[in-house]
């Protein structure tokens, strides 16, 4: 299914639900910009222009929400209050756990070591799920500042480093003096070399290349005007267009944002096209060591990618100290990933600032400083989720390289669950409308139970979906089906303003959805794709965690 394109499932049902919208009175002024497919309607003047500030980030969408959210796209996570009209369950935010193999990739080959300092890292770059090859596969830095590479897993877990023909006898797909680098598959691009794109810091430029393999690549097929180092790039499906992670020049680092439908325009800027868009803020952690915690921190980068039915950002975050005193000390700056959360994809929403990928206090260890998240974000393996990263360990022949590649792993949807005790709680959604036909949640009830009704816009109940009449949830599984006895499924509810109040005993809930079919397709984004994944959407269900048992064995609650 296109990248660049909303499924086909979901273009129906976002007219629908835009109709819907149209129909419904609404609160405050009315915008005259476009209607997102989760009914925010963005204002006239877009992107909007707001000084950056050391405050948290302004969230219009979570202060005025839509009258009616429609729910046909994704999978509807709990990361803030826009689903939330009212509850009495505790929202908590989960971090993923270190693969226990890590690293994944270190600099073992002759031609990682070239350069000022080893290195087998993802600086962005980006590590995709490739249906066509039937295989994971990452681009990364090999030598510092000196190439990008390539290398290849069955798994995810394992990987090798074929011997390719650019350079033959090595990894190496493109020989350029480099900073940071994106690659992005796109799956809807209808010219075949120009599926793989890779978006490259060179001599302080964008630099575009297009592949038809990801390892062949073009000559520069468009290259920017002057930009800074640490800059990168990503899709956002949900309004068709690139987005640019611009870092800015002079300090403290934050971010500008530049947006187009063709990625080969949105290079072609001038300064007025660049809008300030974010940066680090108050709430960010300080480096812990009291020699440099006066440090002010600031935003190194923003990968982001479009994860079910939000954007989540991966925010590194600097705590210092700068490059001088590094080189002067031997250490490493310190630079943690932090996530946000994007629903109108500018404004960003982040409740936990606690480390999402940390650094190791450990010294010995691959990942001791200057943590870096990758491009594409994370990918979808069954019940997991995959983050790769690269951290860098001390060494003795330069302060900033000796860095690897490592895995971190995260329950799908499991950035933020709602979870009840023994005395057990509600939540009660906003109105939300949907054209699907089958209920389902993410949720780890093993040892209490959940159950649903379905109220209308007052609050009643609307028979036969009572919360008597559906059968308890008492499992740990990230796919689950809500049944209502009596009843085949939801179909009778369709496009129709409604609210689901969910009342849980002793567990979590983290996500829930409207599948058109039994097999809990989302119809949502899968970020950086996985096995079972032919695109870019879910449109497979409970067949993507078959084919990533076959790949990578049972793991954790299944679906």
């Amino acid at each position: 299914m296109a990248m660049s394109g909303m499924p086909l499932w979901s273009c129906v049902c976002l007219a629908a639900m835009v109709r819907i919208q149209a129909s419904l009175p609404q609160t405050g002024e009315k915008p005259d910009g476009e209607t997102l497919y989760n009914g925010i309607r963005l204002p006239a003047a877009w992107p909007p222009r707001v000084p950056l500030s050391r405050e948290p980030m302004a969230l219009p969408y979570l202060k005025s929400p839509p009258e009616v959210i429609p729910i046909d796209v994704g999978r509807q996570l709990f990361v803030d209050d826009f689903l939330v009209q009212e509850t009495s369950l505790r929202r908590v935010f989960h971090r993923p756990e270190a693969y226990s193999g890590n690293p994944v990739l270190s600099p073992d080959q002759p031609w990682e070591k070239q350069g000022k300092s080893p290195v087998a890292m993802v600086f962005s770059d980006g590590v995709w799920w490739d249906p066509s090859a039937g295989r994971f596969r990452m681009w990364y830095m090999g030598g510092l500042f000196n190439a990008t590479c390539m290398a290849e897993s069955s798994d995810g877990l394992a990987w090798r480093k074929p011997a390719l023909d650019i350079e033959p006898g090595t990894g190496v797909v493109v020989r350029a003096g480099r900073d940071s680098s994106t690659v992005w598959l796109d799956p809807g691009e209808k010219e075949p070399g120009r599926r793989y794109k890779m978006l490259m810091v060179s001599g302080f430029q964008y630099v575009l290349r297009e592949s038809a393999d990801g390892i062949h690549w073009s000559v520069p097929a468009a290259v920017s005007t002057k930009c800074n180092d640490r800059s990168t790039v990503f899709y956002n499906p949900f309004r068709k267009v690139w987005v640019l992670s611009i870092r800015s020049w002079g300090m403290p680092r934050s971010r500008k944002y530049r947006e187009h439908a063709d990625l080969r325009k949105a290079l072609e800027w001038s300064g007025p096209d660049l809008v300030p868009w974010v940066g680090a803020d108050r709430l960010d952690p300080h480096h812990p060591d009291p020699e440099h915690r006066a440090i002010e921190p600031q935003l190194y980068n923003l990968d982001a990618v479009a994860y079910e039915s939000i954007l989540l950002g991966l925010f590194s975050i600097w705590q210092g100290p700068e490059n001088d005193t590094c080189n002067k000390l031997k250490i490493h700056k310190r630079n943690e990933v932090l996530t946000g959360f994007s629903r109108d994809g500018f404004h960003w929403d982040r409740p936990d600032r606690r480390p999402f990928l940390p650094v190791n206090p450990v010294k010995g260890a691959w990942n001791w400083g200057n943590v870096q998240s990758a491009g594409g974000g994370c990918l979808v393996v069954g019940d997991r989720l995959y983050f790769y990263h690269s951290g860098r360990a001390l060494a003795d022949d330069f302060w900033d390289g000796n860095a690897h590649t490592g895995l971190a792993i995260l329950r799908r949807d499991g950035f933020a669950s709602l979870d009840a005790g023994p005395d057990g709680g509600t939540l009660t959604t906003r109105p939300v409308a949907f054209r699907g036909r089958r209920l389902f949640v993410n949720a780890a009830v093993a040892r209490g139970r959940l159950q649903v009704e379905v109220l209308d816009r007052e609050g009643n109940v609307i028979a036969p979906f009572s919360r008597d009449n559906c059968m308890p949830v008492t499992e740990d599984r990230t796919l689950l089906e809500v049944r209502f006895r009596g009843v085949e499924d939801l179909a009778s509810l369709a496009g129709k303003p409604v609210r689901l109040r969910f009342t849980l005993n002793n567990g979590s809930l983290y996500s829930f959805w409207v599948s058109p079919d039994g097999r809990g397709a989302s119809h949502g984004y899968v970020a950086a794709g996985g096995p079972g994944f032919p695109g870019a959407v879910d449109e497979t269900g409970m067949e993507s965690y078959e084919a990533a048992r076959r790949i990578t064995g049972a793991i954790g609650p299944g679906p």
